[in-house]
C-alpha cells in the first residue's frame, strides 16, 4: 500500500538503497542478502545522522520537562477546579522553560514518514512493483536477496517456511529488547532522583509498553522492516550512551559518575565545572590547562580556609574546665601577693613623704586617699600640741 503524497519519499528512500546496493556490489553478491541488507542499514545510518540536531533538541526538551514537574504539579493542584486557567498557566509555563510535552516526541514523529516510505518500498518490491528509482532488473535481485534464508519481503505472518519464521521471531526479540534496554537506560541512570513526579511514572511504564507494542506489530513487518527497526534501535541505543557518559542529566547517577571521573583526572574545577579541551570538548585539555586550573582551586582551597579559621568560634568548656580555670587564675592571684608585699617592704617608709602616702594609699585595706588619717590612741598618752 503506498500513498501519492509520499512520492518524493519514496523516490529519495529508494535511491539511497540503491546507490549503497552499487556500492556493496562491489564486495558482496549482488543478488545477495548482504548486499541489500547493509543498504537498508546504512539508509538508516544516513537518516540518524540527519536527525542528530532534532535528537539534541529531544534531551534538551525531556530535560526542561523534568525540571518543570513539580512547578507543574503545583498548578494543577491549584487550579484542579479550573482546567481553562490550569491550561493557561500550564502554556505559560511551557513558554517560560522554552519547551513542550510535544518536543521529546519530535525525532519519531520525523522518523515516521522515512518508516512509511521504506515500507512502501520493500511492500512494492514484495508484490514486484516498480517504485521509485527501482527498476524491474533490482526488482529481480531484490527479490533474491535473502538474509539468513529468509527472503526481505518475507513475514512472520503468513509463512509457512518454519526457517523464515524463526528469522523473523529472532529479529522482533532483538528489536524489543533493543528498544527496552534503550528506555531502562535512559530511567535508571540519566533521571535526576532529586525529582519524584508523575513523568517518572510514565517514563516507567512507557518502558514496557514500547517493546510490547514493537513485537505485536513486528509481527506484520518483512524482513526488511524488521532490519530497518532493529539498526536504528541499535544505533538509538548507542547514540544514547554516549550522551549519558558524555553530558549527563545533573542529578542524575550518572552525573555523579561523570564528576567523580572528571575529579580523578583533575579536570574539575572547584565551582563543580569541567575543564573542557580543544575542538568543542572533544579532545583533552592541555598540561597548562590543567596547571591552572590546579592552582587555582589550590588558591581558592586556601581562601576558603582562611574564611573558615577566622569565623570558628571558641570552643564551649564544661563546668569541671571553667572551676579548673578559676582556681588556676586563684593561685596566680595568690603567688603575686607576696612579691608585691616584699616590694612594698623594701621602700623606706616616710610619713611626711608623698611617695609614703601614695603607696598607703595603694595597699589593700589601707587608709583611702583624701581621708584624715587618725592618730592611735595608746596608753593614755595624748598628742602634742605644736
Amino acid at each position: 500500500m503506498t500513498f501519492g503524497f509520499l512520492s518524493p519519499l519514496y523516490t529519495a528512500v529508494s535511491w539511497i538503497i540503491v546507490q549503497f546496493h552499487s556500492l556493496y556490489s562491489h564486495v558482496f553478491d549482488p543478488n545477495g542478502g548482504w548486499a541489500w541488507g547493509l543498504s537498508i542499514a546504512s539508509m538508516v545510518v544516513v537518516i540518524r545522522i540527519c536527525l542528530i540536531p532534532l535528537f539534541v533538541k529531544q534531551i534538551k526538551a525531556t530535560r526542561a520537562m523534568q525540571a518543570i514537574q513539580p512547578k507543574m504539579k503545583a498548578i494543577q493542584e491549584r487550579y484542579k477546579s479550573d482546567r481553562q486557567r490550569q491550561s493557561e498557566e500550564m502554556m505559560k509555563l511551557y513558554k517560560e522553560a522554552g519547551t513542550n510535552p510535544f518536543s521529546s516526541c519530535l525525532p519519531i514523529l520525523v522518523q515516521a514518514p522515512f518508516f512509511t516510505a521504506l515500507y512502501g518500498v520493500l511492500a512494492s518490491v514484495a508484490n514486484d512493483k516498480k517504485i521509485g528509482v527501482i527498476d524491474q532488473g533490482l526488482l529481480e535481485s531484490a527479490k533474491q536477496a535473502h538474509i539468513f534464508g529468509a527472503p526481505l519481503s518475507a513475514k512472520f505472518v503468513g509463512s509457512d517456511n518454519l526457517n523464515v519464521q524463526i528469522v523473523t521471531a529472532v529479529m522482533i526479540i532483538l528489536m524489543s529488547l533493543s528498544q527496552f534496554i534503550t528506555q531502562r537506560q535512559l530511567m535508571t541512570k540519566n533521571v535526576d532522583l532529586t525529582v519524584k513526579t508523575p513523568f517518572m511514572q510514565q517514563q516507567k511504564m512507557l518502558m514496557y509498553v514500547f517493546p510490547i507494542m514493537f513485537a505485536v506489530m513486528g509481527i506484520n513487518f518483512p524482513v526488511g522492516v524488521l532490519v530497518y527497526w532493529l539498526t536504528t534501535n541499535v544505533w538509538t541505543m548507542g547514540q544514547q550512551l554516549i550522551v549519558i557518559h558524555n553530558n549527563p542529566t545533573p542529578g542524575s547517577h550518572a552525573f555523579q559518575e561523570r564528576q567523580e571521573r572528571l575529579k580523578k583526572a583533575g579536570r574539575l574545577r572547584a565551582d563543580g565545572t569541567e575543564i573542557k579541551g580543544a575542538l568543542w570538548g572533544m579532545l583533552p585539555p592541555s598540561k597548562s590547562t590543567l596547571a591552572e586550573a590546579a592552582s587555582a582551586a589550590s588558591a581558592a582551597a586556601a581562601v576558603e580556609d582562611s574564611v573558615r579559621a577566622s569565623r570558628q568560634q571558641p570552643r564551649r568548656q564544661s563546668k569541671a574546665q571553667r572551676q579548673q580555670g578559676v582556681i588556676a587564675q586563684t593561685a596566680e592571684a595568690d603567688e603575686a601577693a607576696p612579691a608585691e608585699q616584699s616590694v612594698e617592704d623594701a621602700v623606706p617608709a616616710d610619713s611626711g613623704s608623698k611617695p609614703a602616702a601614695k603607696q598607703a594609699a595603694a595597699k589593700p585595706g589601707g587608709p583611702r586617699q583624701g581621708t584624715r588619717q587618725q592618730p592611735k590612741r595608746g596608753g593614755g598618752q595624748r598628742p602634742k600640741r605644736k
